[in-house]
């Protein structure tokens, strides 16, 4: 069978690869928690289907810490984090903290599982721990996904599960829509809502924000006038919001009024708004003004962070000043400023473009001991090794990822999985496919499309039917019941 010709290969390290799975921010635990990594152990090597038998025979003790600790570890990990969490729940003198379900629910709406999470959602209230949190993740969740009508749903719903809405939760049902880009709908809401709520400056700044992403300076304006008119004065986060909004507006003069005016009201400018402001000039080439920024915020007692670091980078980057930028990241080092993934990212993306991509890869063996990369990083090297015809130099960063547990994201396995495809190794692409949906999570259509194009091509029905049979377990959409 053609199904077992790919599936050999993956016998005697499948459940292997189902590594720990954390983003670039994640807390890892202590070492010295030998029930967090007996578990750990136990999840890189073990089938779902055995899971809760390894994990019983293993007489490992759980507490809630622990839990929420493996969670968040497992995060992108797929149906086998919520196999762990259903084993834990039934643990004697356990129960699930309020942080254990968020995770979930987080992990669950990630891979688009969500009769499985409102489930959760309806345990929670009945173990009287439901919050208004709860339901701000789910609005958050939906609206990345442009499920616009369910994000509002979650926001009407909540007083059926005992919760009354109030300005948290509709802040959160605002900025949700804002940062998905349904800003039109979030000022809709806003306008039909608002005597409901006493609003506050932390609303205002959403809705500022989210017309700022439209992008609609216009309207910008006038919220941030609405805003002083009902008596909202405009803190330190309002004022970073509308300098970068007016930054990229090109309005880099308007901006720096901004500035001077809060300085005047004794609100200092906070090592983000230098960011904006440096990153800005670079993007317009001007680099001696992007200079000038960074030393008046040293003049003006602000200690630069990552992000300025990050933004000055950027800025030699633009004009192809990579001395300077290695310079800089020297003076980084100096300062205890740690570089980290976007550093990184921003550096290989610049190297690439001008084609010197065997001095991205030098930069990438040196950034890794430096900092720990994240889903851009691997997907920036992977699709240059690819596009270079080296898929033996992108299976060793796939292999890397792997060693360093990092879970692939749905991005990182598509580019891998779409690699393949150009290459014609078909039955390599099919493997990844399968892992992909084997942690829960949905392939794109246009690489499943492209891998289904293959199989057709080449008369592989049997491994066609077989993928698209895996990818009918996984848990169709709800609508919202």
């Amino acid at each position: 069978m053609v199904r077992a010709q790919f599936h050999r290969k993956k016998v005697a390290s499948a459940w292997k690869i189902l590594t720990r799975a954390y983003t670039s921010d994640a807390t890892i635990p202590d070492v010295a928690d030998t029930a967090f990594k007996q578990i750990c152990r136990i999840m890189v090597s073990c089938p779902k289907v055995e899971l809760d038998v390894r994990l019983d025979h293993s007489g490992v003790r759980i507490s809630p810490e622990i839990v929420e600790d493996v969670l968040k570890r497992f995060r992108n990990a797929g149906m086998i984090s919520y196999c762990f969490f259903e084993w834990a729940g039934k643990q004697h003198h356990y129960m699930h903290s309020v942080g254990a379900y968020h995770t979930m629910i987080e992990s669950l709406a990630k891979i688009r599982q969500f009769p499985i999470m409102w489930d959760l959602v309806s345990n929670m209230r009945n173990k009287r721990i439901l919050n208004v949190e709860t339901f701000c993740i789910i609005m958050r969740k939906y609206a990345r996904m442009q499920k616009v009508d369910e994000a509002l749903y979650t926001f009407n719903v909540m007083e059926k599960y005992g919760i009354s809405p109030n300005l948290a939760a509709f802040n959160g049902l605002l900025s949700a829509l804002c940062k998905s880009k349904n800003v039109r709908k979030a000022q809709e809401i806003f306008d039909k809502m608002k005597e409901r709520f006493e609003t506050d400056s932390k609303t205002y700044s959403i809705l500022l924000e989210g017309w700022g992403r439209e992008p609609n300076l216009p309207k910008a304006r006038e919220i941030f006038r609405q805003m002083i008119h009902v008596g909202c004065n405009p803190d330190i986060v309002t004022y970073g919001i509308m300098v970068d909004i007016l930054c990229k507006a090109g309005r880099v003069d308007e901006a720096l009024d901004v500035v001077r005016s809060m300085e005047a009201e004794g609100c200092r400018p906070t090592s983000f708004i230098y960011s904006i402001l440096v990153h800005t000039y670079g993007v317009e080439n001007r680099i001696e003004d992007a200079i000038d920024a960074f030393l008046d915020m040293a003049k003006n007692g602000v200690e630069a962070d990552v992000a300025v670091y990050n933004a000055l980078i950027g800025a030699f980057c633009k004009i192809n000043k990579f001395d300077n930028v290695f310079r800089v990241l020297k003076e980084m080092d100096g300062k205890g400023v740690a570089p980290n993934a976007r550093t990184c990212n921003i550096i290989l993306n610049s190297l690439i473009r001008q084609e010197q991509t065997d001095e991205a890869f030098r930069v990438f063996r040196k950034m890794i001991r430096l900092c720990e990369p994240d889903a851009d990083t691997y997907t920036i090297m992977l699709k240059m090794f690819f596009e270079r015809d080296q898929t033996d130099m992108a299976m060793k960063v796939w292999k890397y990822m792997k060693n360093k547990k990092f879970v692939p994201s749905m991005h990182t396995y598509s580019v891998f999985i779409n690699g393949f495809c150009e290459k014609g190794q078909v039955s390599d692409a099919c493997v990844y496919m399968e892992e992909m949906i084997e942690k829960g999570m949905q392939p794109p259509i246009l690489t499943f499309r492209k891998l289904r194009q293959l199989l057709l091509k080449e008369e592989r029905h049997d491994v066609l039917k077989f993928l698209q049979e895996k990818m009918n377990l996984l848990v169709k959409e709800p609508l919202c019941t």
